[in-house]
């Protein structure tokens, strides 16, 4: 189970170079992944958005920009350095008023009942120390007929696992040392991608906690999934 103090801890140390090391250890996939994540929002129109686990704000600028401009749109994250370089962003690019970051912890959210039509999260549900407490107060503070959307590692084909376990282990972490110089974040993270639910398992924790209709999109050989759930 994850500690919050040592990922706030971790996630702090590694935010300026967060991007930078997400979009080469990916070999640049994840801007695709987010962008399968933002036109199922969109097909949706929701009015208010959450976005959980915001970080430096990837996904919160991606829905800003394809969804329309009347869109209200939260991030929300619990580690403050990663808010502090989604702002950088936003006040670089001089757009997005529509778009507003704030710190809250995902088990605790400090929002009002039934409050967005759409909660997204993006590679956080695994952080949180408690899964099923935070999709608990995703789903309270969804109007009814709102969205859950949930992008996350997932466990690849069986085909293709020795190898996507290789690199996990032994390949990430050294290329992610060079480029942030902390190892030991990585190394955390990839132990936390190899623990995580497939995604029938992550179907099942979605249903636990009260949401309905689950459609769930695999890529990458089923190394990501995306769950798509109804309140």
């Amino acid at each position: 189970m994850p500690d919050p103090v040592s990922v706030n801890s971790m996630f702090s140390r590694i935010a300026r170079r967060y991007d930078v090391a997400n979009h080469l250890l990916s070999g640049g996939v994840d801007v695709w992944w987010r962008r399968r994540l933002v036109a199922a929002v969109h097909r949706h129109c929701p009015a208010d958005v959450l976005d959980l686990a915001t970080g430096s704000g990837d996904v919160a600028f991606a829905l800003g920009k394809r969804l329309p401009s009347k869109t209200v749109i939260t991030g929300m994250d619990f580690c403050q350095p990663m808010l502090d370089e989604a702002v950088i962003k936003q006040n670089n690019s001089g757009h997005f008023p529509n778009i507003t970051f704030k710190q809250g912890d995902g088990m605790a959210l400090p929002l009002p009942d039934v409050s967005f039509d759409a909660v997204t999260i993006s590679f956080g549900l695994r952080n949180m120390a408690d899964r099923q407490r935070a999709l608990g107060e995703m789903r309270r503070v969804l109007r009814p007929g709102g969205h859950l959307f949930v992008l996350e590692f997932s466990q690849p084909n069986a085909w293709c696992r020795p190898i996507y376990y290789f690199y996990l282990r032994r390949i990430l972490p050294s290329i992610a040392t060079i480029v942030t110089g902390d190892r030991r974040a990585y190394e955390y993270l990839c132990g936390s991608i190899e623990q995580y639910p497939d995604h029938n398992a992550m179907t099942q924790e979605i249903v636990r906690a009260g949401f309905r209709s689950v459609e769930v999109k695999r890529m990458t050989f089923g190394s990501v999934a995306l769950h798509i759930a109804a309140k």
